[in-house]
């Protein structure tokens, strides 16, 4: 047996890079599903973001909305076996994509180390490369687990460009 390297996150697991947004959720304001718990629920909630990036014309993050949204949708199908809530919010004052993915269970994400050879455990880790910030919020009914990307100002389909 070889002793694989490991993938470690650079901030403590669930460490926000920048503080959370004062004021309402993205559900308060943006579009938002339900899910079953069915794994095509994971493909569907691919389809759904990359549908509203197209309404709301928004091309800049597509690749990374689309991977980070199937993360973060696996993980809450995987460990909470119920419905969730995928949210997502364009947040054109702050240069922001928001998602939220909704489950009812309020234990938090946690990072682990993968070896080379896992096939998971990877998850969190892009979601810390790729967004701008992200974290986990308790809720009455379990939890939300959110990121932002960021939105290039001018960039074809950002709402401020001419």
């Amino acid at each position: 047996m070889t002793n694989a390297p490991t993938v470690a996150l650079a901030p403590p697991p669930g460490t926000l890079r920048r503080p959370a947004r004062r004021g309402a959720r993205a559900a308060d304001r943006g579009v938002s599903w339900v899910l079953p718990s069915h794994p095509s629920s994971v493909s569907t909630a691919r389809r759904l973001v990359l549908s509203q990036l197209a309404v709301w014309a928004l091309a800049g993050p597509t690749d990374d909305a689309e991977l980070l949204v199937s993360e973060v949708v696996t993980n809450a199908l995987r460990y909470t076996g119920g419905p969730v809530r995928l949210t997502l919010c364009l947040c054109p004052a702050e240069d922001a994509l928001r998602c939220e993915v909704e489950d009812a269970d309020p234990t938090p994400p946690c990072a682990r180390e993968a070896c080379e050879d896992d096939e998971g455990g990877r998850g969190l880790y892009m979601i810390d490369l790729l967004a701008r910030c992200w974290g986990s919020q308790r809720t009455g009914s379990g939890k939300t687990v959110w990121f932002e990307l960021h939105i290039r100002p001018g960039a074809e389909g950002h709402p401020d460009a001419p």
